[in-house]
């Protein structure tokens, strides 16, 4: 797993323990790449091959699979998947799928960040045609900046999250997505609160993965680009 936030790593080695226990995990940590593509206003040409370098560092160390945790990075992975012939997932790619793959009409998205919420729309509406062009989805989001304030506090978390999705009319949604790895502590919490299934992407990511790398299936080999 490639990381942007320290927290994520414990955030989403607890998912890897809770659903692919088998996962050897092995996590990379640039703690600058979220500040650096805030600082000049998204990714530039530059950012995205410091991440292609940090994605041919764990290629070459051996990894059968990636999890970029990161969504800002998340188009990078577009790329990756064109040079290696290892399975790399999108932070909450495999959530949004199940999120459609499943019966829930309207969905929500909750989030603590701004940017958080066009991003994990967008994804969202981009996954509709495959996954489920003759079902219409209704997503509403729900923004709580107070959650990021209290991300210590799960219980506090959740309820500004549930009061946030009630103040955007999202109170009747029969499934709520969580748009970043920093609220997935307030998963179960959050769940209580608003009566209906909270998914969230590293869980998703580690079912998906566990799917992909079955025990003694053969490990495609790797081709090794040059680098960037």
């Amino acid at each position: 797993m490639i990381h942007a936030v320290p927290a994520a790593t414990r955030i989403a080695e607890q998912a890897f323990a809770r659903e692919f226990p088998q996962a050897t995990v092995w996590n990379v940590l640039d703690d600058r790449l979220l500040d650096d593509a805030r600082a000049t206003g998204g990714l530039t040409d530059a950012l995205r091959r410091r991440m292609l370098r940090l994605i041919g560092h764990v290629m070459d160390g051996g990894a059968h699979g990636l999890l970029l945790t990161c969504s800002s990075y998340g188009e990078v992975v577009d790329t990756a998947r064109v040079l290696w012939d290892v399975p790399v997932l999108k932070p909450d790619e495999a959530m949004f799928k199940a999120a459609l793959a499943g019966p829930y009409r309207r969905i929500a998205v909750v989030a603590s960040t701004p940017p958080a919420v066009p991003a994990a729309v967008a994804q969202l509406e981009a996954l509709v045609p495959a996954v489920r062009p003759d079902r219409p989805v209704d997503i509403v989001t729900a923004l709580s900046e107070e959650a990021a304030a209290v991300a210590a506090d799960a219980e506090a978390t959740a309820r500004h999250l549930a009061d946030a999705l009630r103040a955007a009319g999202g109170a009747d949604a029969d499934a709520v997505l969580l748009a970043q790895y920093s609220l997935i502590p307030a998963r179960e919490a959050l769940a209580a609160l608003v009566g209906v299934p909270v998914l969230d992407g590293a869980g998703a990511a580690a079912r998906e993965l566990r799917g992909l790398l079955v025990p003694g299936a053969p490990i495609p080999a790797r081709p090794r680009p040059a680098l960037f």
